[in-house]
């Protein structure tokens, strides 16, 4: 048999990272854990786009995205759009080698500021 559609996967959460309280204005570290696929949730971009206008960076820890399918880069590139509208940056930080490579082969690695221990 294949697949049950109706399994349970898990779903994008975002934590706040809390820094030093002289960068908290500058820069916001928003860990993301699960997996980066559009579900109701809209990818995560609520919570990003509610972070935009607290800081100058946003700051996306991937480290613990297990998985990303191409909605989920959509939702990456529209947090990107709206970053850059807004004035601000959108930094990418410990891509696993799967969302590196996902973001290569569609050539938006190169959009992205990406940084971090897996590059």
């Amino acid at each position: 048999m294949g697949a049950n559609p109706v399994f349970p996967l898990p779903t994008l959460t975002i934590e706040r990272q809390i820094l030093d309280q002289q960068s908290s204005n500058d820069a916001v570290t928003l860990l993301c854990h699960g997996r980066l696929v559009l579900q109701e949730r809209g990818g995560g971009g609520d919570e990003v786009r509610a972070t935009i206008p607290q800081a100058k960076t946003i700051v996306l820890d991937l480290s613990d995205v297990q998985y990303m399918d191409s909605s989920g880069l959509g939702a990456l590139v529209s947090i990107y759009v709206t970053t850059k509208r807004a004035g601000k940056r959108l930094r990418l930080i410990n891509l696993s080698e799967r969302v590196q490579e996902l973001l290569r082969i569609t050539k938006l690695l190169s959009v992205f500021e990406a940084y971090g221990e897996y590059l």
